[in-house]
């Protein structure tokens, strides 16, 4: 029996899609020019940025996307267990496919690239970990999340560790029940929002910035889930879903296609990403988004998933999948059916 979608995984890898746009917005534009190209939208001590986009953005959404990567790892395996008798070779050839496709982003266009991080990683954490009992990958993610922060690091060295919480969860059943709950979301999120306010204020004031800044964004990723996921339960749920839903179900796709607009932005600015400001970030951002968006929308009608999705389907499972919706037929007038 086929899984049914969760609504709320494509809510939240949307909304995490557009945040991750707005902070790899510089970044992608410092490849017009000399600077670096993995640094962080907005630095440490950039005065009035910490109360804008650097408060809000930076280190606060790739949190939410490697989770879900965690997450839709382990429902893939799932679902490739009831239908293959090999499941673990097929998700070996998801993850070789995902490296090839983002070394070539990389090369081609982007250094700062996150697909083939997610790959090695997936292929030296994730994959081996699905042969070790859940409660062994649960602490393993504790640790591995922990430990970055006591040393002070933050971005890349957490993937790991959040990767396997995204498992870890799945394999606990939290994800089949994630949007059935009010009590947990407003729990954790009060705690997380708590939490948070020392964290940022400690970042914004340079105290041992790497471990706050670190901490600040995990804590604040898990603030914006727990809101989301509450807002799923109010009439602002179809709001939320026609938004952010699109955009996520073509999350790979919607990556990949917005580095070359913000390269063609930062050509035609013509000034380098520092001087930005952070209306310029947002309506860069925005100039990308809303037509991602309207497309993802009205693909979506027509077609099961957006292009690239469906090309890494066909070469995960090595079979080529429908991509055109099948069309319901519409049921006969009543008055018609007796004639």
């Amino acid at each position: 029996m086929k899984r049914p979608r969760i609504d709320a995984l494509d809510v939240l890898r949307g909304f995490a899609l557009c945040g991750i746009l707005l902070a790899n917005v510089k970044p992608i534009a410092h490849m017009v020019y000399a600077g670096q190209v993995t640094e962080p939208m907005v630095a440490a001590g950039e005065g009035g940025d910490w109360l804008g986009l650097g408060l809000f953005v930076d280190q606060r959404f790739f949190p939410i996307f490697s989770l879900l990567f965690g997450i839709g790892f382990s429902l893939l395996l799932e679902s490739a267990e009831r239908k293959v008798a090999r499941p673990r070779v097929l998700l070996l050839r998801r993850l070789l496919v995902l490296l090839a496709i983002g070394l070539a982003h990389m090369f081609l266009l982007w250094r700062g690239d996150i697909l083939s991080i997610y790959a090695v990683v997936g292929l030296v954490v994730l994959l081996p970990s699905t042969w070790l009992p859940r409660q062994a990958v649960a602490v393993l993610a504790a640790v591995l999340i922990a430990t970055p922060l006591v040393l002070g690091s933050n971005g890349v060295p957490l993937v790991p560790g959040l990767f396997l919480l995204g498992s870890a969860l799945t394999r606990y059943g939290v994800i089949d029940r994630i949007e059935s709950s009010v009590r947990v979301p407003a729990v954790l999120g009060l705690g997380f929002a708590v939490c948070a306010v020392p964290a940022v204020w400690l970042q914004v004031r340079g105290t041992a910035v790497a471990t706050w800044f670190g901490l600040a964004g995990l804590l604040m990723a898990g603030t914006y889930v727990c809101a989301l996921l509450l807002l799923l339960r109010t009439p602002l749920r179809s709001a939320l879903r026609s938004v952010f839903a699109p955009l996520g179900r073509m999350a790979l796709t919607n990556y990949l296609s917005a580095t070359l607009p913000v390269l063609l932005a930062a050509r035609l600015i013509g000034s380098p990403p520092e001087h930005w400001s952070s209306t310029t970030v947002v309506l860069i951002s925005a100039a990308i988004l809303v037509p991602q968006w309207l497309i993802s929308t009205l693909w979506l009608r027509r077609y099961r998933q957006g292009p690239l999705e469906w090309l890494w389907r066909w070469a995960t499972w090595a079979s080529r999948p429908p991509l055109r919706r099948i069309p319901v037929p519409r049921a006969e007038p009543a008055s018609s059916a007796g004639r």
